[in-house]
């Protein structure tokens, strides 16, 4: 199925103005129509899916633009856009830590007020 911007958009949940940064940026490569008029397909729904899920763990827009540089150059690349996953997910790992760390402490802090009431 083909989607026009503005369908993309409401699919999404980005803007028309985000979605033709992405396009500047290098990170969304929409087909052209003979008309010049981008359009998106299922392929670039699963992409901003994934954009998505990078941007909400936190992968700075600089390195989702390089891992989207590396993938419009194929296989090739797929060491170098591995190791950017498993940089990020080495990220993602020590937020876990330091976010359960923070949890384990307000968990004391909840007790102690507890058995203080």
């Amino acid at each position: 199925m083909n989607y026009t911007i503005s369908e993309f958009s409401e699919l999404t949940g980005f803007s028309i103005y985000t979605l033709r940064y992405y396009e500047k940026e290098g990170i969304l490569n929409p087909a052209r129509q003979n008309n010049n008029h981008r359009f998106y397909s299922n392929h670039d729904v699963e992409w901003m899916k994934f954009i998505i899920r990078l941007k909400e763990t936190g992968m700075p827009l600089k390195e989702i633009k390089q891992y989207a540089n590396l993938r419009e150059l194929g296989d090739k690349t797929a060491q170098q856009r591995m190791e950017l996953l498993i940089k990020h997910y080495e990220y993602l790992e020590q937020q876990l830590h330091i976010l359960n760390d923070h949890l384990s402490n307000l968990k004391l802090k909840i007790q102690h007020y507890q058995n203080l009431i």
